[in-house]
């Protein structure tokens, strides 16, 4: 019986990665028809940070030596209340480099969250409409903005969903945390060619201010203290219900964008924690119902492996359990990670093993705990 009701819930669970399978497979790798298109977008370019002194440089590096004209982008930051010697890093690359359209802010607590607070502030000093958010531990590409520019001129968009991925050590718990990314990204890019999309990296989110201000900015979600992406984009999604084209996914390999791993398996912890928190709390019922089954579909392997463990359950059953969820996960990686990176997925078995016990534990503690982030507690 136990045998039955396991392999229902995971026959459920394939089906749906199926269709994202499918979904991923509709979102055609985008590649600019004129590559030689006068750029005429103007973006500001919203960075919140909290003592991230280690991060700045890079990621300014990288604005520094974006192949797009000076003259059409700005890049607002936003200290929320750094403790390190951040500010100082910006007023010295600033100092340095006076040809770039810089302003630093300080941020203005107005709510629980201080990254959604730290992008409303930026918002009213804007004075054109293309804003796009990034992260102060993350590199852009040279061409993050020539392409998003080139697609905004050939489409009718109101906001862009890019893609984000790691840049990882040889360590086991670096490149788990690409592969789960990878399944992120994965099923952000299937449910967008379903039609669904829900989710989305505020490392990598581009819209337009007038859409910012008709859907109230982050009005009704200020409670969570992440979620400054996901929330925005579901709330696009409602508004766009019956023009879904207005809310696209850019996938673009010039527009990917890059962010660090975490060092340490609390800090991991903590990390999902604060991403799977944000659950209850979605619009897209979609969304919810994805989160329901990949939790229920983790569950049954921590089950059917305790069950085996204490002699309730055979270990060929738990086997085939375990093949059916490794083969449809497999497919849908491998898909995203051709993308992305094109390398060999490094312990893709050993991670497959180890994933469902950290899904359930994440997904337990994210329901009745609390978490750390940036050193506030939430």
């Amino acid at each position: 019986m136990m045998m039955v009701i396991l392999s229902l819930i995971l026959f459920i669970y394939g089906i749906t990665i199926v269709q994202l399978i499918v979904g991923f497979d509709k979102i055609s790798t985008y590649r600019p028809s004129n590559t030689n298109q006068k750029p005429t977008t103007f973006f500001a370019i919203v960075i919140p940070f909290r003592n991230e002194f280690e991060n700045l440089p890079h990621l300014l590096e990288s604005l520094k030596n974006l192949d797009y004209p000076k003259e059409l982008f700005e890049i607002i930051l936003v200290d929320d209340f750094s403790t390190d010697e951040s500010v100082k890093t910006i007023y010295n690359w600033r100092m340095e480099n006076g040809v770039f359209q810089t302003t630093l802010l300080e941020n203005l607590r107005i709510s629980n969250s201080p990254k959604k607070d730290a992008i409303a502030r930026a918002i009213p000093i804007i004075k054109n409409n293309w804003i796009i958010t990034t992260d102060a531990d993350c590199m852009v590409n040279s061409n993050w903005l020539k392409t998003l520019d080139n697609y905004i001129q050939n489409n009718e968009v109101d906001m862009i969903v890019g893609s984000v991925s790691y840049q990882c050590k040889k360590t086991f718990l670096h490149h788990f945390q690409q592969l789960d990314l990878m399944s992120l990204q994965g099923a952000t890019i299937g449910s967008f060619g379903m039609g669904l999309g829900f989710m989305c990296n505020g490392a990598n989110f581009c819209y337009t201010k007038t859409l910012f201000e008709q859907l109230h900015g982050f009005k009704g979600n200020n409670k969570m203290a992440s979620g400054d992406d996901v929330f925005l984009l579901q709330k696009a999604m409602k508004k766009h219900s019956y023009e879904k084209e207005k809310v696209r996914y850019l996938k673009s390999e010039s527009n990917i964008v890059i962010t660090k791993p975490v060092d340490s398996w609390k800090d991991l912890f903590q990390q999902r924690i604060r991403w799977a928190s944000k659950t209850g709390s979605y619009q897209s019922v979609f969304g919810k119902d994805l989160a329901v089954i990949v939790f229920l579909g983790n569950l049954c392997l921590v089950v059917g492996c305790w069950l085996s463990v204490f002699g309730f359950f055979t270990w060929v059953n738990f086997a085939i359990l375990f093949l059916i969820k490794f083969i449809v996960d497999t497919i849908l990686l491998y898909k995203t990670n051709g993308f992305f990176s094109k390398k060999r997925m490094r312990y893709l078995i050993l991670s497959s093993v180890f994933y469902p016990f950290f899904c359930v534990s994440v997904a337990l503690l994210a329901m009745f705990g609390k978490y750390e982030w940036k050193g506030r507690k939430f």
